[in-house]
This record gives C-alpha cells, sequence and structure tokens, in this order.
C-alpha cells in the first residue's frame, strides 16, 4: 500500500529518535499498521545544520518554514515535536485546519489549550494523538483511554517528573543538600540551566492536568491546579519521614470525591514498602487505581530521545490503523464522548483532605506540646504519630514532629499559623502532605 507520509516539525533530541526508530524497526511497524509509514519532510529553523548532521537521512526535504510541511498537500500526519505554547499552537491548528492528522508531545501546549485544539480537530474529523506528551516512552495515556475503559478511576498518582525524582533520590541516598544534587542533575543534564519548571512542579502539573481529563471526562484545568515543588525540602525532613517509615516523592496526585475533584503537586510522604516509593533516579511510575482492577502500576523512562520517539512512533502507528475510519468509531480524544463530558469542579487546595507530616522547632520548654495539640483539637485535627527530640548537649531547641489523621486542607492552614505564632516556636512550621496509597 502508498506509504502514509509524515510531516515532522522539529528535529531535536526526540525529532531524530523519532527518525532513528521509524528507520530501524520500519519493516515491523508497517507490518503492525498495514502499510509503511514515511518521514517525507521536516521543518527546522536550521535545515543546513540538520541535513549535515543528519548521515543516512535520505529521501527527505527540509524546510525552514513549518508553514510549509503542515499544508503540504502530500503530507498525512503532522508530527510536532518543538515543545512550547507558540508556535507551536499556530502550527498544530494550522495543520487540523488543512485536514492533518497531528502527533504530539507538548504537554504544555495540551494541558493549556487542549481544549481548543481537541474542539478544532473533532470539527474536522482527524485525530491528535498525545502519548509522548505523559511519561515518555511508558504508555499510561493508552491504558487510560482503553485498557482501563471498563473501570471507573479512582484516583491517580504519579511521579511524572525525572529531575525532581532524581534530586529527591540522591538527596536521601547521599545525604546532600538540595542545592548541591541540583547542580549535579544541571552538570548530569537531567535539569535545565533554569529549572523552575522541574523542581517548582510546574512541568509535572501539566502531565496531571491531562491525565485527569482522560480519567473523569472533564476538561483540561491547568491553571485549577495546586502546584508546589521540592526546593524548599532539607535533609532534616527526608531523614524523619525515613525513621518514621516513609519516603518523599514529588507526586501528582488527581482523586475523585464526593464534591469534586483534586487536582494537585506536591512533595508527599509514602509508605516506604509500597512500590511506587521505591522508584529511583530519573524514572517515571504512575499508579492508578479503577474499581474493578483495583491498583496498577506503570513504570518506565520518562524522558530522553528514545523512550518519547516510543510513544510518538506508537501514536503514528494508531493514526495510520484508523485514518481512514469513520471518526465517531475511533477512541475519543479524552476518552468520553465530546458531548458527555463533565462539569464536575476541581477543587480548590483549602478543601482537600488528606494527612500530614509537621515538623515544628521549638524551645525546650515544659508546656509546648501541650499548647501545639490543643491548637490542633481545635482546629479538628488529630495526631497519628509522634516524634520529640531531645536536645543536644548545649542546645535549647528541639524539633517535635507530628503525622496527623485526615484533616482539611484550610484547618491545617489556620493552625500552622497559631502554632508559628507561639512566642515558644522558633520558625515556620514545616508542612508536607502524606499519602498512604491503598495496597500498592
Amino acid at each position: 500500500m502508498k506509504p502514509l507520509q509524515v510531516g515532522l516539525i522539529g528535529f531535536g533530541t526526540v525529532g531524530r529518535g523519532t527518525w532513528d526508530v521509524l528507520c530501524r524497526n520500519g519493516e515491523e511497524i508497517a507490518r503492525r499498521a498495514g502499510r509503511p509509514i514515511r518521514i517525507t519532510w521536516i521543518g527546522t529553523r536550521t535545515p543546513e545544520r540538520a541535513r549535515q548532521g543528519s548521515r543516512g537521512i535520505t529521501g527527505v526535504q527540509f524546510a525552514d518554514d513549518p508553514g510549509v510541511v503542515v499544508r503540504h498537500p502530500d503530507i498525512d500526519i503532522v508530527c510536532e515535536l518543538i515543545g512550547g505554547i507558540e508556535p507551536a499552537r499556530s502550527l498544530i491548528l494550522d495543520a487540523i485546519a488543512h485536514g492533518k492528522h497531528v502527533v504530539t508531545a507538548n504537554k504544555a501546549l495540551l494541558a493549556q489549550y487542549g481544549n481548543e485544539i481537541f474542539a478544532a480537530a473533532h470539527a474536522k474529523g482527524v485525530m491528535v494523538a498525545f502519548e509522548g506528551a505523559v511519561a515518555g516512552g511508558v504508555p499510561i495515556i493508552k491504558a487510560l483511554r482503553e485498557g482501563l475503559t471498563a473501570n471507573r478511576i479512582e484516583w491517580i498518582a504519579g511521579i511524572i517528573n525525572g529531575t525532581s525524582n532524581f534530586i529527591l533520590s540522591e538527596m536521601r541516598d547521599k545525604g546532600l543538600a538540595f542545592d548541591a544534587v541540583l547542580k549535579e542533575a544541571q552538570a548530569r543534564g537531567y535539569a535545565e540551566a533554569d529549572p523552575t519548571f522541574d523542581i517548582e512542579g510546574v512541568d509535572a502539573a501539566h502531565k496531571l492536568t491531562i491525565m485527569s481529563a482522560i480519567a473523569f471526562g472533564i476538561p483540561m484545568q491547568f491553571e485549577r491546579c495546586y502546584k508546589e515543588g521540592i526546593s524548599k525540602l532539607t535533609q532534616a525532613d527526608i531523614r524523619y519521614a525515613e525513621q518514621l517509615g516513609y519516603r518523599i516523592k514529588l507526586l501528582g496526585i488527581t482523586k475523585r470525591v464526593k464534591e469534586g475533584i483534586e487536582l494537585r503537586v506536591h512533595p508527599t510522604l509514602i509508605p516506604s514498602r509500597r512500590l511506587i516509593a521505591n522508584v529511583e533516579g530519573v524514572m517515571n511510575a504512575v499508579l492508578v487505581k479503577g474499581d474493578a482492577v483495583g491498583p496498577t502500576m506503570y513504570y518506565g523512562a520518562g524522558a530522553g530521545a528514545e523512550p518519547t520517539a516510543s510513544a510518538v512512533v506508537a501514536d503514528l502507528v494508531d493514526i495510520t490503523r484508523l485514518h481512514t475510519a469513520d471518526p465517531d468509531h475511533r477512541v475519543p480524544h479524552l476518552a468520553f464522548q465530546p458531548d458527555r463530558m463533565s462539569d464536575v469542579p476541581v477543587l480548590p487546595m483549602d478543601e482537600v483532605v488528606t494527612s500530614y507530616y509537621l515538623r515544628m522547632r521549638v524551645l525546650d520548654r515544659p508546656g509546648v506540646l501541650a499548647d501545639i495539640t490543643r491548637i490542633l483539637a481545635d482546629a479538628s485535627i488529630s495526631i497519628d504519630a509522634m516524634i520529640q527530640r531531645e536536645p543536644g548537649e548545649g542546645e535549647e531547641q528541639v524539633d517535635i514532629i507530628m503525622l496527623t489523621h485526615p484533616a482539611r486542607e484550610k484547618n491545617v492552614n489556620a493552625a500552622m499559623a497559631k502554632i508559628e505564632a507561639l512566642p515558644v516556636v522558633t520558625g515556620k512550621v514545616t508542612r508536607i502532605r502524606l499519602e498512604e496509597l491503598g495496597r500498592s
């Protein structure tokens, strides 16, 4: 059969990886797809450099204007791998307007403009595939949209940013401070020169927004996602968590509760016996709880040239198989039929109920603990476990660490403010949320 022709926009790390995987496994991919898939055009700002550094790339035309690729009449699928918001958004909408199917790994774009893009694709009868946008080579989008379609998804908890997971793993294993490990991550190429998106939870929030929309059939609502990063975590908290039987991970958590949908990214204490607590380094893992299947976990490389290319090429195969199908018989972009999307609200963080780790630095005086527990009791916060350290020789201050039973966030915030106002408390209260994550 005539090959399906792909126009590749962006020829960086993932673009080159996509080319390599498609060429190396081309025969097997064609057997699975039912026809060959060929990259025939590449749009890049530096075509000359791409040509010079592209040994073995033949039968391809380069263009420094990606619009040429997007609008070319022979192109069946536009594969957008440039990242960022613009010009990626305009190029994808242009491709859709010209009747092209689209593959993208652009999580930031989909989290913020996915509703617009999917609506345009639905109106035009074309597909937008985006497996590579979440967790690299881990096929979590396909699992949520298809593999778990019989289930009512109850919650998702994911380690979905490899940079942050590497930093936390190194802090725990080597006893190093955050700043030192961040420098190491940058030296190894795991962290950008400006690591804000990774260490402050923004990248994870993009990915969580996409998964939440698929799991619960709600529109993308990135602006409603609570984001808290790892830059303020200390060795003391990692050490105390270990002593209490927990590990700290940056988790993206989305959960269906009676009042609505929780959508939050933050450092989280997880029992060290849980599988997800033992995911180390730059690896990703997503834990999904369905009502029928129970907890299932998806683990693998969350970034990199060929892991992400694996997901991109899988999307190309899916589109090749289905591009002639009646649009009404394809898997919907967000798993639910477009006219059956839900308007259930995303809860503000103040209304979230979970357990907490609290650490307070206090003067070693009689009655301190009684004052603190009274404040917590008045806020309807009960204590599950506690550590009170003896002061070192010559020291007048001591740490008190408490684990709470589930409590509402706004009650915990109010109690923390009152505790910090006590004259015997010498600094800010450290608060880290805690999730048991069931039998996982």
